[in-house]
């Protein structure tokens, strides 16, 4: 997600919701896909969205992304209104999409080095090494990406998210693809952004993982927030059973 800009960025902290939506609604060739979201995230948080195919999740991320525009409502980051500051905006976000967004002509190590320097990451070679060590890519850091498997690929897009230690970051569906061990990789950097008091918006299939990781769930169901609780292993079985309902209509 380019951001060229090389310009003094306040804390996550500095403000107390890391993102606000009021009434947003997306809506597709006159087709509701997201309706009435109404949301607070605070900055640190952690936050999982759930929800079957279908229900908005990628939708939604995207708006959060500035990537796409409300059809109605309003949205806020970092306390300024969207879409008005999306540049600075993008700057502080760091997006683990359903595409790499990677050069496949261009080594994993170069990849980085482009978008650290894009951002005006400080000494990138550095940040580009530490990341490729944390996702386990040093050994094929000179490589092409082309010449990656597909979770070898979602390593290095996520060190790509990560280059410029973004306040919030949005991860959907971020373990598609990996093996255990590039799984636990992943399950533990994003823990560590949350630790470092980073905002982290999970959009995850697997139930059990996501209350296992997050601070608080939400659950999408027809484009509405069905469900906005704290994240609780013992909800399983009830999240589960909401997941299972059929979608109203209207």
């Amino acid at each position: 997600m380019p951001a060229v800009m090389d310009q003094p960025r306040s804390t996550a902290t500095a403000v107390t919701d890391a993102v606000v939506c009021h009434a947003l609604d997306k809506s597709l060739d006159d087709c509701p896909i997201l309706r009435g979201i109404n949301l607070s995230i605070s900055a640190g948080e952690f936050v999982a969205i759930l929800g079957n195919n279908g229900a908005g999740k990628t939708t939604l991320l995207k708006m959060l992304a500035t990537l796409s525009a409300p059809t109605a409502g309003e949205l806020h980051l970092f306390g300024q209104p969207m879409p008005r500051y999306a540049a600075a905006a993008r700057a502080r976000l760091g997006l683990i999409g359903h595409q790499a967004m990677l050069y496949r002509d261009l080594t994993a190590r170069e990849n980085l080095l482009f978008f650290g320097r894009m951002y005006g990451v400080k000494s990138p070679h550095e940040r580009a090494d530490e990341l490729l060590k944390l996702v386990g890519m040093s050994a094929r850091a000179d490589d092409p990406v082309k010449t990656f498997s597909r979770g070898m690929t979602q390593r290095v897009s996520i060190a790509r998210a990560l280059i410029h230690h973004p306040d919030i970051l949005l991860a959907d569906e971020p373990f598609a693809g990996l093996d255990v061990a590039g799984a636990d990789a992943v399950e533990r950097l994003l823990s560590a952004q949350h630790q470092a008091g980073k905002t982290v918006l999970l959009v995850n299939h697997d139930v059990g993982q996501s209350l296992r990781l997050a601070q608080r769930v939400l659950l999408l169901r027809g484009g509405r927030l069905a469900v906005d609780q704290p994240a609780r292993l013992n909800d399983l079985p009830d999240l589960h059973g909401q997941l299972s309902q059929p979608v109203g209509r209207g």
